[in-house]
């Protein structure tokens, strides 16, 4: 008995992902390469489309691309022990509290500044100035490195 099979657009259509995101997850190696047709289209099984939903699911948790490799290596081995999958999610944990607290950090200086504006004109305008005089940050990018 064949196994059901679906384009890349059912796939996409089926789990939100762009095209181009699929063929970036295969090119990378992520997302293993389906089989193709004589025409050349590709026939995605029931096994990629769950590969993608691990993947788009790291994804969302900010997991690397690397961290998902890993990930998908570890999967490949299940009775393995869970030691290193736990730690790379301990890590991002890590990361993401880290981001909450800067990010926490950035609301109480832009609240700060907002406070300041009288909503008047841009000459005095006290949100301009602010801005622009980074000794007066309280989040730690006016000392002497700018963040992107």
């Amino acid at each position: 008995m064949l196994e059901r099979t679906f384009s890349i657009g059912h796939v996409s259509e089926e789990t939100g992902c762009k095209v181009e995101t699929i063929r970036f997850y295969e090119g990378i190696g992520l997302l293993p390469e389906p089989e193709r047709t004589e025409g050349n289209q590709r026939r995605y099984l029931a096994r990629h489309v769950e590969r993608l939903r691990f993947i788009l699911h790291a994804r969302e948790l900010g997991l690397a691309v690397e961290a998902i490799r890993q990930l998908i290596t570890l999967s490949e081995n299940p009775q393995a022990s869970c030691e290193q999958a736990d730690e790379i999610a301990r890590r991002q944990l890590q990361s993401v509290r880290e981001k909450i607290a800067r990010l926490t950090e950035l609301a109480g200086e832009l609240e700060r500044i907002v406070a300041s504006c009288n909503g008047e004109k841009i000459a005095d305008c006290r949100v301009i100035e602010m801005l622009a005089d980074h000794s007066a940050c309280s989040h730690g990018s006016g000392r002497g490195k700018a963040r992107s």
